[in-house]
């Protein structure tokens, strides 16, 4: 395993993580990708102690992690705390992005501005409505539109900041209002988010180069250079194995890890937070459509890519399909054995392997 893998699984809390709390892990990481609920219920879970997913539904019901459209045009997890300023930096690019989707629907300020109005009616007073159901009180105020629109009245609602996510109902997310789920702040200058942003990313992502933190961020090159200067003498720059990385000046040494595997779920921050994810392809073994399925679960053994996994899970137990590269090493086999054991205390049922042949 070489150094730059082993900080960055120290640092994800991916190797021995401490935190048990999943609003600590979620403000840790700043903001962690979320559009597949369950996945990103499991992204918490791996890295926490004794966290299952009825923790992580707690803490979702509750409001102490929240979800909404942040940093790119998707949905990711972010604490009450973070919510508002978050957006508010992030927010004119993800907008820019969707522009031209904005166009080819006819959206414009004036439909986007009588959809708020009408969202926040339906749900002010504490009231946590489904997406069905804040079509239906569009259509009320003479707004139509098919699915997309009304994807997209639901994200400028949310880069508004008049919008989060509610509790779950059944399996279906809800909306609530931000002022009723977020925290409450002011305002500040542009240059203190921007730095906060990066002193966030590189301290739990680094070892990270400029560009992957441009491609999480969504940030322009240039306000990510102004966010990496703010942060001052909180990160440092290293050259590791060729590569010009930006970490937290407080990170300890390269830890000692021992062999380890994880099953990572799709959109996992472990690979979806780097541009360039080379580090973690096997050279020897590489196959060009290895991270390119978003829908597949990754099976990762000491930070590189071994295989891919799924889970079918019924009523009182789960099954797990691994699908691996290469064949396994003696001392990788127990290492896998011990991820999937993981994942059963996740869910809390009997888990079985019921394959590990190469692909």
């Amino acid at each position: 395993m070489t150094n730059l893998l082993r900080a960055r699984l120290r640092n994800q809390q991916l190797v021995k993580a401490e935190l048990r709390d999943p609003a600590k892990i979620v403000a840790w990481l700043g903001a962690m990708q979320a559009q597949e609920y369950g996945s990103a219920k499991w992204a918490i879970a791996l890295r926490t102690k004794g966290v299952d997913a009825d923790a992580v539904e707690r803490a979702f019901t509750d409001g102490t992690i929240l979800r909404t459209h942040v940093l790119r045009p998707t949905w990711h997890f972010v604490t009450p705390a973070d919510i508002r300023w978050m957006v508010a930096l992030t927010a004119p690019r993800v907008n820019a992005a969707c522009a031209s989707y904005h166009r080819k629907l006819g959206l414009d300020a004036a439909t986007f501005a009588r959809s708020r109005k009408a969202i926040a009616r339906a749900l002010e007073g504490g009231t946590q409505l489904t997406r069905p159901e804040l079509a239906a009180a569009l259509q009320r105020s003479g707004i139509r539109g098919d699915g997309i629109q009304r994807a997209f009245l639901m994200m400028n609602a949310e880069l508004e900041r008049l919008i989060c996510s509610g509790a779950r109902r059944g399996n279906q997310i809800t909306y609530a209002l931000l002022d009723e789920r977020g925290t409450r702040a002011s305002d500040v200058e542009r240059e203190e988010p921007l730095a906060e942003l990066a002193r966030r990313y590189f301290t739990s992502h680094g070892p990270a180069t400029l560009r992957d933190y441009v491609w999480w961020s969504g940030l322009t090159v240039g306000d990510a250079k102004i966010g990496i200067e703010a942060a001052g003498k909180a990160l440092v720059q290293e050259a590791i194995e060729g590569l010009t990385c930006w970490s937290a000046a407080s990170s300890a040494g390269v830890p000692r890890v021992s062999r380890c595997a994880h099953l990572l779920p799709n959109y996992d921050e472990y690979l979806i937070a780097y541009k360039d994810r080379d580090p973690v392809i096997d050279r020897t073994n590489r196959r060009t459509s290895a991270l390119s399925n978003p829908f597949t679960h990754h099976l990762v053994i000491d930070g590189r890519l071994a295989g891919t996994w799924r889970a079918t899970t019924k009523a009182h137990a789960a099954a797990v399909d691994v699908a691996t590269r290469r064949p396994l090493s003696r001392s990788e086999v127990p290492a896998l054995a011990a991820a999937v054991e993981r994942y059963g205390d996740f869910l809390r049922m009997p888990v079985i392997m019921r394959s590990t042949g190469a692909q």
